[in-house]
């Protein structure tokens, strides 16, 4: 049986003449989709804003796009449409999305980002004449985020485990609040708007939720001060960065259905999962997520043994009390 999912990393495939997720042709360079919902430029205001790509150079939200088919427009829109909805209400609406949609919409707009660079990286070669060099790795998790996003338009089943894991958390932010992230290279997102935050990590198998599950147990239901989901923000940047192992997935397809099962992550090497945790590099990342408030690296590891924190105090018990500005 010819397989029904569209490998575009077979022929390296990121023109504007073919659907981003189908292969499929396209009559007019005008079938496109916006990277970023349209909804969200317009509420913050975000369409002109910089938007800064992997070669430095700045471009804007709304002139991220991807060449899109009617079939997959329409599927894109159903998922935008529930997930708006939701956003617009509020922290409780979003914690009740299913996980497999808030993935759809979050891989969408990252492969969005993903794609948008991979163009300007094939323009660079063009116009330097020289052989265009990619990651292999890259190509290995751009390849099954992909797969696994084609879901929106294939009947797929995830066996065992999301090979995804989408975390929603209730912020106390002010109301201007937009701020997005992403880290392309280990698939880790996410965005901080209204009155809640999103973690969510893409290729893991749910791995970085359980390294840091100590943590977030002790978070319950609490909501969080802007300084603290950073914090959180953070703690699972860095540890994305730690987490050294390529995950693999097995395809199934039927003729009712694609079947994606994760293998195990333990291999023969008996090798951690995430590598040590350097006190220093972490207070690096930390700095820089906490930017708005101005603490610096030599703040943050005063204590190397115990770094900076504004999650729980000294008797470990949730500090509900921060008296710092809603940035």
């Amino acid at each position: 049986m010819e397989s029904r999912l569209y490998n575009p990393f077979i022929a390296f495939k990121f023109d504007n003449r073919a659907c981003f997720l189908t292969g499929e042709s396209l009559e007019s360079a005008d079938e496109q989709v916006q990277v970023f919902p349209v909804w969200m430029m317009q509420a913050f205001d975000l369409e002109e804003k910089p938007f800064k790509m992997l070669d430095e150079n700045i471009v804007t939200y709304k002139s991220l796009k991807l060449p899109c088919s009617m079939k997959v427009a329409q599927a894109l829109e159903q998922v935008e449409e529930r997930v708006a909805k939701a956003m617009k209400a509020g922290y409780g609406a979003v914690k009740d999305i299913p996980e497999h949609l808030l993935f759809q919409w979050i891989g969408k707009i990252l492969y969005g980002v993903v794609f948008n660079e991979i163009q300007a990286g094939i323009r660079q070669t063009i116009a330097s004449g020289e052989e265009m060099n990619f990651s292999q790795a890259l190509v290995h998790k751009f390849r099954n985020l992909h797969f696994m996003l084609q879901s929106l338009v294939l009947p797929v089943e995830f066996e065992h485990v999301n090979p995804f894991r989408v975390q929603v958390f209730p912020v106390d932010n002010a109301p201007e609040t937009f701020l997005y992230r992403d880290e392309i290279n280990s698939l880790v997102f996410s965005i901080r708007m209204g009155d809640f935050a999103v973690i969510a990590t893409l290729q893991d198998n749910g791995t970085n939720a359980i390294y840091h599950e100590e943590i977030l147990n002790g978070l319950g239901q609490q909501v969080l001060h802007p300084i603290q989901f950073e914090e959180i923000c953070a703690r699972y940047f860095y540890s994305a960065y730690l987490f050294n192992r390529l995950p693999e997935y097995t395809y199934m397809e039927t003729l009712d259905k694609v079947f994606i099962e994760p293998m195990p992550l333990n291999d023969w090497t008996l090798k951690p999962i995430f590598d040590d945790w350097q006190t220093k590099t972490y207070g690096q990342v930390l700095e820089n997520f906490w930017k708005p408030w101005g603490y610096t690296l030599f703040e943050i590891i005063k204590d190397p043994e115990n770094p900076m924190s504004f999650l729980f105090d000294e008797n470990g018990q949730f500090r509900k009390m921060i008296d710092l500005p809603k940035v």
